[in-house]
């Protein structure tokens, strides 16, 4: 990993924190392997490719605090709904992925963060972007 250029900050408060942008490798290198969980300066987090978009996220659940990024991927489970309005079991979303949190299963989706059914419950983004093809998160 190579550091970049501070982009600028954010102010909460009285408190001001620069970002700093820091290069964690090539886009080509990476967007098979589908997430990586990194530790930087003790800031743990995931990046996350899919369908040629790029999501980082705070290794932190929301719910209780556990390692999220480190949780199985896979499609969001639905709930089948026959024509007869009966349930016809559980399904799988064909084009929405989740993050699976390994200590009590909240599941979140991976291009927005969003928990599926509670709206106020959502992972922390982490600034990610490509340019000329290396991947930059900003912490």
């Amino acid at each position: 990993m190579t550091d970049d250029t501070t982009t600028g900050g954010t102010s909460t408060g009285n408190t001001t924190s620069a970002l700093r942008d820091v290069t964690i490798g090539r886009y080509d290198d990476m967007v098979d392997q589908e997430r990586i969980v990194l530790d930087i300066d003790g800031k743990e987090l995931g990046v996350y490719f899919l369908d040629g978009e790029v999501r980082a996220w705070a290794n932190i659940c929301p719910h209780s605090g556990g390692p999220v990024c480190q949780g199985k991927i896979m499609p969001r489970t639905l709930q089948l709904v026959r024509e007869d309005k009966k349930s016809g079991g559980l399904g799988f979303s064909e084009t929405q992925r989740n993050i699976v949190c390994p200590w009590h299963g909240f599941e979140f989706d991976i291009l927005t963060g969003q928990h599926p059914s509670e709206s106020s419950v959502k992972l922390r983004s982490i600034p990610v972007r490509v340019v000329d093809g290396d991947v930059i998160v900003s912490i």
